[in-house]
């Protein structure tokens, strides 16, 4: 038998977690511009205070939504439709609208103020990755369920994708900061 208050728990963190790290993604994107000094008190306690809220914030919805603590969002539970709009916000648009947002930063930054093509490069391949976990997620899911029996459907592709995604993310960010990372080359270590 499932267990509908563990789901509907795991399901409030989960929403929390996907909307605080894009709006911490596109701070990052922000920060990249040094509006406010990177690494400072001040910016790490934006990023990390709103974060924190972002997280709060959906994560209370998602559980009042689930469990009805305040009956406000009891309206979106009984209708045929059975949807909350402040999650479909949270959830949907909020996240995209911060990807497009750090996508449209990083590009600016690269281009106007570092004048630099190649890393647009990696950061087109994690949009691209990106696109192409969501399409598992949203489209062919239905398909590889079905044709499972529903033993699997697209969300193992989409996390792969993501994954790779993120992978992208950082090769570009260490592509156009100034710092030397410690790669290995030829079977050497980066132990000493």
């Amino acid at each position: 038998m499932v267990d509908t208050y563990r789901i509907s728990g795991f399901t409030a963190v989960h929403l929390g977690s996907i909307v605080a790290t894009l709006w911490v993604l596109l701070l990052n994107g922000i920060v990249g511009f040094q509006i406010l000094d990177d690494g400072t008190p001040k910016s790490l306690g934006l990023i990390l205070l709103s974060g924190i809220a972002f997280f709060v914030g959906t994560g209370y919805i998602a559980l009042d939504t689930a469990f009805s603590y305040t009956q406000t969002f009891v309206p979106s539970l009984s209708g045929p439709d059975n949807r909350n709009i402040a999650l479909y916000v949270l959830y949907q648009l909020w996240p995209l609208i911060c990807l497009v947002g750090f996508f449209l930063l990083e590009t600016v930054l690269v281009l106007r103020v570092l004048g630099e093509k190649k890393p647009m490069l990696y950061l087109i391949a994690a949009a691209l990755l990106f696109a192409i976990g969501q399409i598992f997620q949203y489209v062919i899911s239905i398909h590889i369920c079905h044709g499972t029996h529903g033993k699997i459907n697209g969300a193992l592709f989409e996390t792969f994708f993501t994954l790779l995604s993120v992978v992208m993310i950082w090769v570009f960010w260490s592509s156009i900061t100034e710092d030397d990372w410690p790669m290995p080359t030829s079977g050497e270590s980066t132990y000493t």
